[in-house]
């Protein structure tokens, strides 16, 4: 039996470590999962191992191609699972470190509200997207990895772009207003100040609560303040006085909500004019689980 080339395998180790964190992105905004996404990038260095990199001139490139291929082909699979989810489909949480603000193009897409704008993309639509208004990734480079022509791409990238725009929530505040809105918020929920609650939502805020049919949570989105506030009120009188703990969530100030011991839902907002305008809370655990390794390993 022939031994593996000890020398390939660590040249092909150390390009993927490279660029772990670039396929990764890729892959979580392309499915909205994080754990899709490590399956995803799982696949790529199957394949990636097996490729003889002598005949690869650009290895960013070539991993990229790998991972929105095999990104593509989760698509088809999540799609299916998303027609028969019971409630709201929100992202999987993602705590991710406060310096990724820095970059404000890669901190806007990772936010709650655009991924889910993403979601309205078709498939391709979405990963020329990604590559392009993301990652500043060549045409040509982009028509490699989703098998399209270079002019075919632009098209793409032109019409999801206008798509995107039309759909983004107006322009963010920034995280120390964000984070002022949060903790106000947190402030008047722990001590059950009701009218405080009140005067931080916007009278047309609209949450949106993932409970994946398995733990209590609203089917469709809550529109108006009083009636959010009906919600959080419910979940009070079923488990108690939550606690809160703030961080940072898909690149914005988000919190951690106790009931007990262990994480039972992530709230990130969305913020205009110092109001929240927009709640997402995501109770289903099949998607905490990766939050929760998170909190475990930084502990």
């Amino acid at each position: 039996m022939t031994e593996p080339d000890r020398t390939s395998t660590e040249d092909a180790t150390e390009a993927f470590v490279a660029h772990r964190n670039l396929l990764f992105t890729v892959a979580y905004e392309m499915l909205g999962s994080a754990a899709d996404a490590e399956d995803v990038l799982q696949e790529t260095w199957l394949r990636w191992a097996d490729v003889p990199l002598e005949e690869v001139r650009d290895h960013r490139a070539y991993l990229v191609r790998i991972t929105t291929r095999l990104a593509l082909n989760r698509i088809r699979t999540l799609s299916r699972r998303k027609e028969t989810y019971v409630g709201p489909w929100l992202p999987e949480p993602l705590l991710t470190a406060p310096d990724v603000a820095e970059d404000a193009e890669l901190a806007d897409s990772l936010s709650t509200a655009v991924l889910l704008v993403l979601e309205t993309l078709t498939p391709t639509e979405r990963a020329v997207f990604v590559l392009r208004e993301v990652f500043a990734l060549g045409y040509d480079e982009i028509a490699a990895a989703v098998d399209k022509s270079p002019a075919a791409v632009r098209q793409i990238a032109h019409r999801a772009r206008d798509h995107v725009a039309e759909r983004r929530p107006r322009e963010a505040v920034s995280a120390t207003e964000a984070r002022r809105a949060l903790e106000r918020f947190r402030d008047a929920a722990t001590g059950g100040d009701l009218q405080s609650l009140l005067d931080v939502l916007a009278p047309d805020v609209v949450l949106y609560s993932d409970g994946g049919g398995v733990v209590q949570a609203a089917r469709n989105p809550i529109h108006g303040a009083e009636k959010v506030l009906r919600f959080f009120a419910g979940l009070a009188t079923k488990y108690g006085i939550p606690r809160f703990e703030l961080t940072s969530v898909n690149s914005a100030p988000g919190m951690l909500i106790y009931f007990g011991e262990e994480v039972d839902g992530v709230v990130t907002l969305h913020v205009e004019d110092g109001m929240v305008t927009g709640l997402y809370y995501v109770r289903n655990p099949s998607k905490l689980s990766g939050v929760a390794e998170q909190i475990h390993l930084e502990r």
